[in-house]
């Protein structure tokens, strides 16, 4: 059965399914103000948890601990650099099967998950030999 949905969470629904990308719930606040649909901060806030709570809007923390979220779709992988922060879209999964096995054997429903490998992209580790070399 699906849930009513508030103004503000189809407001925020709607903001989702034009951006191709991850969005902080600050960017949904300016984004949704620049549009004349002024709600505030911590109704967004309110609203993304009710929304991820329902299965309809997922979740991604980066590594300096800003949250981004976007409309549940297929399962995103990333590198993601910890020094300049660039993120690299990973299309290999090799948690899918052990996510069937887990749903089966735990009755468990499962919206989403996310794999995150944290390390240096290649530019920054280049700067890195460079600094070192000095």
């Amino acid at each position: 059965m699906r849930a009513i949905r508030t103004r503000s969470q189809e407001r925020i629904l709607n903001l989702l399914k034009t951006i191709k990308q991850g969005i902080s719930a600050q960017d949904i606040y300016v984004e949704l103000r620049n549009r004349n649909q002024t709600i505030g901060l911590a109704t967004v806030y309110r609203s993304l948890e009710a929304l991820k709570l329902d299965g309809m809007v997922q979740v991604r923390t980066l590594a300096n601990g800003e949250a981004l979220y976007g409309l549940v779709q297929q399962d995103k992988h990333h590198l993601t650099c910890l020094q300049c922060g660039v993120s690299i879209p990973i299309n290999q999964c090799p948690v899918h099967e052990l996510e069937h096995q887990l749903q089966n054997t735990h009755k468990f429903k499962v919206f989403y998950h996310t794999l995150e490998f944290f390390g240096l992209c290649n530019q920054c580790q280049t700067n890195q030999a460079v600094e070192i070399s000095h």
